[in-house]
């Protein structure tokens, strides 16, 4: 309690500093990993997938950020044997967001989609099992993170597999592709407003005092998807088919229709990363400050502030505008070969499953979940159309972050230990 008396302001510096270099390194991976499909399919510019990503993954990460921040802080380890000693934790935690921000910097800069969840859990288990003991690590919950990792891209390759079927059989197959395009285009957007606006009302915005009823939730998330369908029919129905464009590729008309449909789904592929991955920066943020500011109480639960969630927020539009490119390269060009359509099945795909499974509490990788929507889309053109080199590196970088993660922290929760101590 002396130490957190003490120091605590310099612990709340730290926590801010860390919190905002974590979030970063979010950014700079998981965002641009989210955002790669968009950019790749060549259905918006860099600079437009940065100014979607400073509005909705704003929105996200404010409106329906906080439920999972409680599941990433005092989910996975148990800091109860810890409670005369909090500044155990704080130690803890500062180390978790610097040993996680630091590979992630590595890792962008390579270029490689690692998980920021990954990297995270891996730091807060180190920590953990050198800081408290083994037995603190609730290896039953890692056990189902374990488990969404299998779950998560399987889920999100799924969805995108049936997305790609159906456009297939509803507008490619038919005889008039373009004009089925025209028809069933606008539903595709309604599912993804509909999609996000009735999660994000039913769970999502209970830390900001508004609680709405099951039945209020899902008819203004019918009102969300309507009005979605509305703004992309008038983008829709000034697409025109050239003749000469139609003789060299028979569809070029077609995905010039999914084009703007690209920018809802880039919306809210942004929106759910910002529900989703804020929690793994400012999760530890958020528990060092709770702990300081009630003189070393390690209490079960505690209000998330906004300016947490803001700066969350702040950090990972910085990230994806100073180092983005090197990630959005390897996910948006050299999976697969990604067209408009294809890419708006992945991003459909990979922000229902992110949305869902935020609201769930647990923490999934963004990165494991597109990468399977993206695999998903692939495979609907047959396994030849997979670069299975680029999918081999990338998973390794998945088995190595987590231990990376857990070694790391350890290293610097000793060093933090000594500085303080």
């Amino acid at each position: 309690m002396e130490i957190i008396a003490a120091y605590g302001t310099y612990m709340i510096i730290l926590a801010i500093i860390f919190g905002l270099y974590m979030t970063w390194g979010v950014g700079a991976n998981d965002l641009a990993n989210a955002m790669g499909t968009s950019v790749g399919a060549g259905a918006v510019s860099v600079k437009q997938a940065i100014f979607i990503a400073i509005v909705f993954e704003f929105a996200g990460a404010v409106l329906a950020g906080g439920h999972v921040t409680n599941t990433i802080r005092k989910g996975i380890i148990d800091p109860s044997s810890i409670v005369a000693t909090p500044e155990i934790l704080v130690y803890g935690m500062l180390a978790s967001l610097l040993a996680a921000a630091c590979w992630l910097m590595i890792a962008s800069n390579k270029g490689w989609p690692v998980s920021t969840t990954h990297s995270i859990i891996g730091a807060l288990i180190g920590f953990a099992i050198v800081g408290i003991s083994p037995e603190a690590v609730k290896w039953g919950k890692v056990g189902k993170v374990v488990g969404s990792w299998i779950i998560s891209p399987a889920v999100g390759g799924t969805i995108a597999f049936l997305l790609v079927m159906s456009t297939r059989k509803l507008i490619f197959d038919t005889e008039d592709p373009l004009k089925n395009a025209k028809k069933y285009a606008p539903y595709y957007i309604f599912l993804v407003g509909f999609m996000i606006s009735l999660v994000t009302l039913f769970k999502g915005l209970k830390h900001l005092d508004i609680d709405m009823s099951g039945p209020q939730s899902f008819v203004a998330a019918i009102a969300c998807g309507a009005l979605a369908a509305s703004i992309g029919w008038l983008f829709i129905r000034k697409v025109k088919e050239d003749p000469a464009t139609r003789r060299r590729h028979h569809f070029a008309a077609v995905e010039k229709v999914f084009t703007p449909m690209m920018l809802f789904t880039a919306c809210a592929m942004a929106f759910a990363h910002g529900s989703n991955d804020v929690a793994n920066g400012i999760g530890p943020l958020a528990a060092v400050i709770s702990i300081v500011n009630s003189g070393g109480e390690v209490m079960q639960e505690s209000r998330m502030p906004i300016w947490v969630l803001l700066l969350g927020g702040c950090g990972i539009v910085l990230g994806l505008i100073t180092m983005g490119y090197r990630v959005m390269l390897t996910v948006g060009k050299k999976i697969t070969e990604l067209t408009p359509s294809s890419g708006f099945c992945a991003e459909l795909a990979a922000a229902t499953t992110v949305v869902l499974a935020s609201r769930t509490g647990l923490p999934v990788s963004t990165t494991h979940i597109l990468v399977g929507s993206v695999l998903g889309v692939g495979l609907a053109r047959g396994i030849g159309a997979i670069d299975l080199r680029v999918v081999l590196n990338i998973v390794i970088s998945w088995v190595v972050t987590l231990p990376i993660g857990a070694v790391l922290a350890m290293f610097f929760f000793f060093t933090l230990k000594g500085m303080f101590g």
